[in-house]
């Protein structure tokens, strides 16, 4: 199964339908967005899969959101968000509590924690711990999403347009 991680897409309408049509064409089966979607519109950009949403620091309309990713019948997590999929336990927040971040991934509860919020790819493995960070769709150079191939944990980041 092959997982789509994104974040950080503040509103970016025309990088963000970029990335989705990326993760078409590698035919990812569903996605995580890691918080700070920025506006409703995104939020149906992301409808070709089953997609789990947190929100980020500058998602300040959460009602709005959250009304928007159930209308869209895909799943608001809150402020965090955990998931098991083919065995694999994944959690994924935004990041901007520092200290959440660090608890989670030192927990080793997890085998997958994916976070955003500073816009910088982050791919590194903490004890048992697969920690990723996408990148950012928005305000980045380059502007990046990951896909991360399930069971394995085989982690690919991918440069869009």
């Amino acid at each position: 199964m092959l997982l789509g991680v994104v974040s950080d897409t503040h509103g970016d309408v025309p990088r963000t339908r970029a990335a989705v049509r990326m993760l078409e064409s590698l035919g990812v089966a569903a996605v995580i967005h890691c918080g700070d979607i920025g506006t409703p519109e995104i939020v149906s950009m992301f409808s070709c899969w089953p997609t789990h949403f947190v929100f980020g620091n500058c998602d300040h309309d959460r009602k709005t959101l959250r009304q928007d990713i159930i209308a869209a019948r895909q799943t608001c997590h809150g402020t965090f968000g955990e998931l098991e999929f083919l065995g694999v336990q994944v959690a994924f927040l935004h990041g901007d509590d520092s200290e959440l971040l660090e608890t989670t991934i030192a927990g080793g509860r997890f085998d997958v924690v994916c976070h955003g919020h500073t816009h910088v790819v982050r791919h590194e493995r903490r004890g048992k711990t697969l920690v990723l960070n996408p990148g950012a769709i928005h305000r980045a150079n380059p502007h990046t999403v990951a896909t991360v191939e399930l069971p394995r944990l085989i982690v690919n980041v991918v440069t869009i347009g």
